[in-house]
């Protein structure tokens, strides 16, 4: 049986589908869960309280770790939880990190992410680690403004990042759950092009059927939109990556086709798929 955390997340629920259509036995938990996918578990956990999480690891083979949230700014305890999971017995761990604990290492932002990762490195050898870069998924923040006013806003409006597809990390992830060929090993999770927010807008624009306008933010007026949806410290260390990115976070990660065997689908195949989200508004 395998445990997947964050079930109702962006990745989450993929890799809960994704596990159930390969005959796995499986056990959806998150804090605010009301049903799963047909034939998965649905249990109510909080990560932050280690103790809430024992009866969903009961008989586990395997668990999808995604910390997210308050999580990712001092709640609960990264050990307490990898405790946890050895006591149950529990034999394979996948972790959701992310590029910038390796690319950023003195980021306040993704300080506990590197505590997850050496916590988990600490208690053994069946443990893979997944560290994607910015996801596609993170444009439906221009929803609204995409429906208003056929507008895309966003910060450094040339700059560009290989944003990985969430549907890519969770495949890489349910076969990292399911093979132990991925023990111990270290995945960066990226696209197969950088792509900049005007360009994304282009992208969604085509996905919808209609050409869209791009207004470029200052930081401040970026920072005031992420802060409304996540961790203060998360949204500053998101705008530092988006504006000033590295080498390492610019580059190409091969492994998405290292475990896939494809290549990873590009930001264009993800607002493709993801167009009614935007609406159709073409005409």
């Amino acid at each position: 049986m395998i445990v997947v955390t964050g079930a109702t997340g962006t990745v989450g629920r993929d890799v809960v589908r994704l596990l159930i259509e390969a005959g796995e036995k499986v056990t959806a938990v998150s804090r605010h869960i009301a049903d799963a996918p047909d034939g998965a578990v649905p249990m109510r956990a909080d990560l932050a309280d280690a103790a809430s999480l024992r009866p969903a690891l009961e008989g586990a083979d395997a668990v999808f770790l995604c910390p997210a949230g308050d999580l990712l700014t001092g709640a609960g305890s990264p050990a307490e939880i990898v405790e946890a999971i050895e006591a149950a017995g529990v034999r394979r761990v996948v972790l959701l990190s992310s590029q910038a604990s390796e690319t950023r290492p003195e980021a306040v932002s993704h300080a506990r992410l590197r505590e997850f990762e050496g916590v988990l490195r600490a208690s053994g050898p069946h443990w893979t680690i997944l560290r994607p870069g910015g996801f596609a998924s993170n444009t439906y923040a221009h929803i609204p403004g995409v429906r208003a006013d056929r507008t895309v806003a966003a910060p450094f409006g040339d700059v560009g990042l290989p944003l990985v597809d969430p549907a890519d990390i969770a495949e890489v992830a349910a076969a990292a759950l399911r093979d132990g060929r991925h023990d111990g090993r270290t995945y960066v999770l990226t696209g197969p092009a950088a792509v900049t927010p005007r360009e994304q807008a282009a992208a969604i624009g085509a996905a919808i059927g209609v050409e869209l306008g791009f207004t470029e933010l200052t930081r401040e007026q970026a920072m005031a939109r992420l802060s409304q949806v996540m961790p203060v410290p998360v949204a500053e260390g998101t705008l530092d990556i988006m504006g000033s990115p590295t080498d390492a976070e610019l580059a190409i990660s091969p492994h998405v086709e290292d475990v896939l065997g494809r290549a990873p689908r590009s930001f264009a195949e993800w607002a493709g798929r993801n167009a009614a989200a935007f609406g159709t508004m073409a005409g």
